[in-house]
């Protein structure tokens, strides 16, 4: 199909096209899921990979798919700048691992596949084209040009894998600000985790009285508890459920850390579910805060009665599944037209830490 003007050049080959016909020794910086999936797809293609390191102090005599793990050290001492092709198969936004991410794009092109955290839908050129009118519709929502040059650059550094397009999709500290946080009087925390968002919501909305907090994990609802339990203000309410478009018993991966969800596709346990609906039971919400690992569809639609009665101020994340970017914008602005739709995202590798903000 012939691609619309504002997505110019959106039609050239992909990053696995690319790879494909790379030349240079493709190695793999990193381990865990994000390099079996990356592997998996590689694998698929007939992509070889030669090698795999990990950051000096992390080596210790392993192996990883049968691969020996080097340092980075050796494979600076084994490849001259530019003499390989470099592939991050691990997430994050801490500061100091992002030095070391561009420390590695100083020497050599260091390339960042796009597999997507929950799902199997790969974000490559043929998902793109697909679903062109999809990103059209939803690029049209936003309400500011910031958030169409985040969107544009995103679907840029997805399908091409530039390090550089995405250290370029960075925006301003504003949430706080185009939501009016400090406003905020009752709000829903939606995979709240050990408590650092809700942290973050209390500082910055002094007039906070009531914070319904659902975690999900074991492991994370009790940390949670714990901290919650240490607060005088405001009235913290917590819920061990995962949130959905439904209540019942849904399949859920324990793992403990801030990717336990209910939709990666590594189920180790059950869990209690239960809409956002039901738990404000009727009560007011003025901000709800989303980040339930691939399940933010199904939260929203279970919100449907809070959002059209009260028109809460939102933040989604909106990066866990390939169709987030076009799909959640779409869904938020049908469950309430009168939004204003911003996109806004923190420095991390890979395009995560997407946030869809609404507001009327």
């Amino acid at each position: 199909m012939t691609m619309p003007s504002v997505f110019s050049g959106f039609d050239a080959p992909d990053l696995w096209e690319r790879l494909e016909n790379e030349s240079r020794d493709i190695l793999l910086y990193g381990m865990g899921n994000g390099a079996d999936k990356i592997l998996t797809v590689l694998s698929r293609r007939g992509i070889p990979v030669a090698g795999i390191f990990a950051s000096d102090g992390f080596v210790r005599g392993h192996s990883f798919h049968g691969m020996p793990v080097r340092s980075f050290s050796e494979i600076e001492a084994t490849y001259p700048p530019g003499g390989c092709v470099i592939l991050p198969a691990f997430g994050s936004s801490r500061a100091e691992v992002l030095t070391l991410f561009d420390r590695v794009a100083a020497r050599y092109e260091l390339l960042v596949p796009d597999v997507p955290v929950c799902g199997e839908t790969l974000f490559d050129r043929a998902f793109f084209t697909a679903h062109t009118e999809d990103f059209l519709a939803a690029r049209g929502l936003f309400a500011d040009e910031e958030s169409r040059r985040i969107f544009d650059l995103v679907i840029r550094a997805r399908l091409t894998g530039s390090y550089e397009t995405l250290m370029a999709a960075v925006s301003p500290a504003d949430t706080a600000e185009l939501l009016s946080l400090s406003t905020v009087t009752r709000a829903g925390d939606f995979g709240a985790y050990n408590g650092d968002t809700a942290r973050e919501l209390i500082g910055a909305a002094p007039g906070l009285s009531y914070l319904l907090c659902a975690e999900p994990d074991p492991r994370s609802f009790k940390k949670l508890s714990e901290w919650a339990a240490t607060c005088e203000r405001p009235q913290i309410d917590c819920r061990r459920a995962a949130v959905s478009d439904r209540a019942g018993a849904l399949a859920f991966d324990a793992s403990g850390n801030r990717n336990a969800g209910a939709a990666t596709g590594r189920a180790t346990a059950t869990v209690s579910a239960d809409t956002v609906d039901a738990l404000f039971a009727g009560a007011p919400a003025d901000y709800l805060k989303f980040d339930v690992e691939g399940s933010e569809a199904a939260a929203l639609l279970g919100s449907a009665g809070t959002i059209a009665r009260f028109a809460p101020r939102l933040k989604i994340a909106c990066y866990h599944r390939a169709e987030d970017l076009f799909a959640l914008p779409q869904l938020a602005h049908r469950l309430c037209p009168s939004y204003r739709l911003y996109l806004r995202r923190a420095r991390s590798v890979p395009a995560w830490d997407i946030d869809l903000l609404c507001r009327v």
